[in-house]
């Protein structure tokens, strides 16, 4: 849905963007990672071409929209919702000028706003709301009254700057609940930029890792997250090498499957072998619980604990 080959951002003398290669496919819920400066936003502001004048390639729907003119562009707008960490609302509107306010700008009938409206402020939880100010919401309530600005016009992306940064955790979790129901219900792909990992890893099926304007690592989050990967590493700077006994032989085993949560006691019980544990952590990534486990064992016993890791299939590397 969304190929960007090459892509190259400059800023005066400055290069934000070098080499991007990403792919969001349909549904996809995608998590742009790193640190502040690591051009993120830019990235996100060149799928919807507030940022035009860039190097490289960016297809959306095959589409490349560099070679769209001026009416062109305005019209594949339509077709991208934005939300801003800041909530981005007309201070004196009500929420339902608000949601209604891009609908409006386009000229859209006031029975097809009435109706669009109604059903915007269902899908986001603020019935009772509609003739409320800003200033007489949560945060969260906030939140919710730009989603449903940014679907008013039925659009098939949604890009997400940093929309929950500003929140309370439990606010957090109930904002992230919802763009998953819009995913799930709606169908429409997201794009979410964020520095917080646990927002990667309730909502993103797959994620990429920028950092100082390159892009360091692409893949399923649970992938980059369970293996571990060195871009992981400098982002979040933990490594679990700490936990390595200096003697023996240290194995990871990782957890993907609720079968996989049992390879300890099955290690014991079929091979009798004794390890230390030295390590273990389990984290939800989505509707999944996965993890990792770091045992030590002699160094005798590596051949047949290996053997037997490989008879049950098991997703283990050796670790020093």
């Amino acid at each position: 849905m969304i190929k960007i080959t090459n892509l190259k951002k400059v800023f005066g003398e400055n290069v934000i963007l070098k080499d991007i290669s990403v792919n969001i496919e349909k549904g996809d819920i995608y998590g742009l990672v790193g640190v502040s400066g690591a051009g993120k936003s830019t990235l996100l502001r060149c799928i919807n071409c507030l940022e035009s004048k860039f190097e490289g390639e960016l297809l959306v729907n095959d589409v490349d929209v560099k070679s769209l003119n001026e009416t062109e562009l305005r019209n594949f707008r339509r077709k991208i919702g934005m939300i801003f960490q800041h909530f981005s609302l007309l201070e004196r509107a009500t929420v339902y000028e608000n949601i209604a306010f891009p609908m409006k700008c386009w000229g859209y009938p006031k029975e097809e706003i009435e109706k669009k409206v109604a059903e915007l402020i269902d899908l986001v939880e603020l019935t009772g709301k509609a003739n409320c100010k800003p200033r007489q919401l949560s945060g969260g309530q906030k939140q919710r009254v730009a989603i449903a600005r940014a679907l008013t016009m039925d659009p098939e992306i949604l890009l997400c700057d940093e929309a929950t940064s500003a929140l309370d955790p439990s606010i957090t979790n109930a904002i992230l609940l919802l763009l998953q129901k819009i995913n799930q219900k709606l169908g429409i792909t997201i794009v979410v930029v964020t520095h917080q990992m646990e927002v990667v890893k309730k909502i993103c099926n797959k994620m990429a890792i920028l950092h100082q304007g390159k892009l360091e690592t692409t893949g399923k989050v649970e992938d980059i997250f369970l293996e571990e990967s060195k871009a992981l590493e400098n982002l979040i700077g933990e490594n679990t090498s700490d936990n390595f006994s200096a003697n023996g032989i240290n194995i990871k085993l990782l957890i993907r499957t609720d079968d996989d949560k049992k390879i300890l006691s099955k290690i014991s019980e079929s091979t009798g072998i004794s390890y230390t544990l030295n390590w273990g952590q389990l984290d939800k990534y989505r509707d999944q619980i996965m993890g990792s486990f770091i045992i030590n064992i002699d160094a005798k016993d590596k051949s047949k604990l290996l053997s037997y890791l490989d008879l049950i299939n098991a997703d283990y590397k050796e670790v020093n």
